[in-house]
């Protein structure tokens, strides 16, 4: 739909234009503007395609509106209408890039035709700019799948990446990585856009799927320092946004693009050592009703998988997040509870061995009695003989 914009600070003329054109054109839409302030608001609100301005308005003339907007509006197809037939006033307004000067009273007939010229070069333009539009996201999109399968270190058969070496002699690397069992689609859309985003603001550069789990970022910075400040920015939105736990890598400085693969495998490797990251909130939480979970059930199966599943977490990520919010490895952890509840239970003295063993979910009572002196260096009925000898003998 072609958008016309008619600016002119008498209603009667710019109404008479209106009503002609919905009359003839009824395809396009038509916007009104009694002044020049009016109609720099509606250039910014809608996309308009052909300006009808007067010249002599109050405040800012058309021709002063002509050049304040052609920068930001290039685009646009001007017509200035005037009841001034001074040449000083046309040449002015074909400098400044007008398609016609009309003189009022204008004809019908006339402006009918103008309209029908310009609206033809219009549909001409749109579809030259789709097209490239249309263009350039395939060559964009042929891109990143070539990138794609070059940083995995698969064969890119004979496609010349010479282009994407000349725009990026020099980059880094940004790799996230989410841990999750269920599709990721939705992260991965607001990763890749997160990511995208900030690469545009720093510099220039690119996002592509790696693999499932993976997004790839290259960027090619305009100021070499302002990695540190991208990856702060980058962590708090995913912190934020992810519901998943996820990983950020990255590469120093890239001078030879044949090195990407070799980085791209060595992010991987570093990514098997490295905590996984979650939003604070729900990582807090997790380890915290797991933690109440096993107090009270210290008896049971305490299986890493079948916590992990309790808090709806992989068992890899929860063990990592398990030590980073309490200090202890997840299996010590259970361990010293039980045995915690085992020296209770010993002072005691009509519960057997077996019994307590059972109570704190050991079947088998030589394997309690091992973890047992490993911890504390005695033997559970070594701890109750000196807990008891230590009993009667207070001073």
């Amino acid at each position: 739909m072609i958008q016309i914009l008619i600016v002119d600070d008498e209603a009667v003329i710019r109404e008479g234009i209106q009503r002609t054109l919905q009359n003839r054109f009824p395809e396009h839409r038509v916007h009104l503007a009694g002044n020049a302030e009016q109609a720099i608001a509606l250039l910014r609100e809608h996309r308009i395609h052909i300006v009808l301005t007067d010249i002599l308005m109050p405040g800012m003339s058309g021709l002063e509106l002509m050049n304040v907007s052609r920068h930001r509006h290039p685009q646009l197809k001007w017509v200035v209408i005037s009841a001034h037939s001074e040449f000083a006033y046309a040449q002015e307004a074909v400098r400044l890039g007008a398609k016609d000067y009309l003189l009022k009273p204008i004809g019908k007939d006339a402006l009918t035709e103008m309209i029908r010229t310009l609206s033809g070069d219009i549909e001409k333009d749109l579809a030259l700019t789709e097209e490239a539009e249309l263009l350039a996201r395939s060559r964009k999109y042929l891109q990143e799948a070539v990138f794609q399968r070059f940083a995995a270190g698969l064969d890119t058969g004979r496609i010349d990446m010479s282009m994407m070496v000349e725009q990026h002699p020099h980059f880094h690397l940004i790799m996230v990585k989410m841990e999750s069992d269920r599709p990721v689609r939705l992260e991965n859309f607001i990763i890749e856009n997160v990511l995208a985003e900030l690469i545009e603001r720093s510099g220039r550069g690119f996002v592509t799927v790696h693999d499932s789990r993976s997004l790839l970022g290259l960027v090619t910075l305009e100021a070499e320092g302002a990695l540190p400040e991208l990856l702060t920015e980058l962590r708090s939105h995913l912190i934020k946004y992810l519901r998943v736990p996820f990983q950020i890598m990255h590469t120093e400085r890239i001078d030879c693009f044949e090195a990407v693969p070799e980085e791209v495998q060595r992010m991987r490797q570093a990514s098997t050592t490295q905590v996984y990251e979650h939003y604070t909130s729900g990582g807090d939480r997790a380890v915290e009703v797991a933690q109440q979970y096993m107090r009270t059930h210290y008896q049971a199966d305490l299986s890493l998988e079948k916590i992990a599943a309790l808090v709806y977490l992989n068992p890899v990520y929860f063990s990592q997040l398990f030590k980073q919010k309490t200090g202890q490895g997840f299996k010590e952890y259970v361990i010293q509870l039980r045995l915690e509840q085992a020296k209770l239970l010993l002072a005691n003295p009509k519960l057997k061995l077996a019994d307590i063993a059972e109570r704190i979910g050991y079947q088998d009572v030589r394997h309690f009695t091992q973890v047992f002196r490993k911890r504390y260096g005695v033997t559970p009925s070594e701890f109750r003989q000196e807990a008891e000898g230590a009993a009667l003998n207070p001073g």
